[in-house]
């Protein structure tokens, strides 16, 4: 029997008449509630309270756009321009699109076969490669919890240090705002220079990392992690995913630090040691679609830009608050290179081999990506008089729903807008649209003679 979402693609509703199968496409309904969202929050940021000032009504669908999309890419100040009503309605929509994203990206890797071995386990029903309604329910009940409980405890650890600072009203109004956001990794700051007033501040800077990388390991890592306590009973998935982060974060900071150290806009205007390895930290690990920054993006030098530009494609794990080709994809590209390079025919790691076809899955992932960014800069290149860099800067920011800017975004126009707005959620829905597809498609089982065929 061929895998389907049953009870999610298809399922049986009752009526007075007769019993009918309803079918529901997951990827035109997602995309539906989005669209859904946007208006709605584009209509409520319009509303004369919500404003300091009015703002035009592409500016509140662009930042409604942003905010469903867990982005943080901005036309209008997000302090000083939205009234609290207007900072709550962000919130909101930042918070239903980062726990829509992750609900349903956990279900398409339960109809993938994925098993989470957890305590409380979701269970796909093998034979099939299904998901009932009740593990549906069961799953988005979990996520809601684990990010609740994620929340709080960042609520809390920011409170510690906004309080003392801007005292109990405000303090614990700026712990919710940057906790919700951080978490999801969303961007979306009070201050227009975002976190740089914090730069040598380590409790704050540390806390907010803590925050976005959890959202950017997602449900199933965090909740295997809590459940196996021991490295040696991890999937080779949690492990992958564990290693990889790491090794991107350290690899990010230590090229940040190189690159950095000497400008004098950036990490050469900071004092101490510790404030230049804080700072080249935080912006190390942010461009992995947190958005957040304690540096100033447009001073940073064309080295540390390409960097980033690598990093926000990478984007953060499948199945959570983040967004890019995930760093899954580029694992299994690297680790197929590999075995080419040495001539073997199976992609393998952690003494587990790979199928071909997850292998071509992460190759359509990253194909596609690569063709989203290249139409979105073409796009933007014809719109927008700006320098190559800042447009490419702009757009896989934007495609990994990064939202950091060397500040193109301002520059964009109605038109520019528009092409961004697409690449926003072309980028955060489309990694979950092929994934569901792939779970659905129908395997052809014909099969053609072999043809020599060069490469390279």
């Amino acid at each position: 029997m061929k895998a389907k979402f049953l009870d999610l693609v298809s399922h049986r509703t009752s009526g007075t008449d007769s019993n009918r199968e309803r079918r529901i496409n997951p990827p035109r309904l997602l995309l539906e509630a989005f669209l859904v969202l946007i208006g709605l929050g584009a209509c409520l940021l319009k509303l004369p309270f919500a404003t300091v000032e009015p703002v035009t009504w592409m500016e509140a669908a662009f930042t409604a756009t942003s905010a469903v999309t867990v982005t943080g890419l901005i036309v209008v100040d997000t302090g000083s321009q939205y009234t609290l009503f207007g900072q709550l309605v962000i919130l909101t929509l930042i918070q239903l699109g980062g726990l829509g994203l992750m609900t349903f990206a956990v279900l398409t890797a339960l109809a993938l076969g994925f098993k989470l071995r957890l305590q409380h386990q979701l269970v796909a029903q093998e034979a099939f490669n299904e998901i009932s309604l009740h593990t549906a329910r069961k799953a988005g009940g979990s996520i809601a919890l684990f990010a609740l409980a994620a929340e709080c405890i960042g609520i809390v650890l920011l409170s510690l240090f906004f309080v003392p600072e801007l005292g109990w009203s405000e303090g614990l109004y700026q712990a919710l705002f940057y906790t919700i956001s951080a978490f999801n990794n969303a961007g979306f700051a009070l201050s227009p220079d975002s976190l740089s007033a914090y730069v040598g501040h380590a409790g704050i800077t540390l806390s907010v990392t803590a925050l976005f990388i959890t959202g950017g390991l997602g449900y199933i890592v965090v909740m295997e992690i809590l459940d196996k306590r021991c490295w040696s009973r991890l999937s080779v998935y949690v492990k992958v995913i564990l290693l990889t982060t790491l090794l991107l974060n350290l690899v990010a900071t230590a090229a940040i630090l190189f690159l950095e150290f000497g400008n004098p806009a950036t990490l050469g205007g900071l004092d101490s040691f510790g404030d230049k390895l804080l700072a080249a930290w935080f912006q190390g690990v942010t461009p992995r679609t947190a958005g957040f920054n304690t540096l100033d993006i447009g001073a940073l030098t064309a080295g540390t830009s390409v960097l980033m530009l690598l990093l926000m494609f990478i984007g953060g794990a499948p199945n959570s608050t983040a967004s890019g080709i995930k760093v899954s994809t580029f694992v299994i590209l690297i680790a197929a290179t590999r075995s080419f390079l040495r001539g073997h025919l199976k992609v393998s790691f952690f003494r587990r081999s790979l199928s071909s076809e997850t292998v071509l899955k992460a190759l359509a992932t990253a194909t596609i990506g690569m063709a989203v960014i290249f139409v979105g800069v073409l796009s933007l290149s014809m719109l927008v008089e700006d320098e190559f860099l800042d447009i490419a800067f702009e757009v896989v920011s934007a495609f990994g729903t990064v939202g950091l800017s060397r500040g193109t975004t301002s520059e964009l126009g109605t038109a520019g807008q528009l092409v961004i707005m697409a690449v926003m959620l072309v980028g955060r829905l489309g990694p979950l649209t092929l994934g569901y597809t792939l779970t659905v498609r129908r395997k052809s089982h014909v099969q053609y003679a072999n043809t020599e065929f060069p490469v390279g």
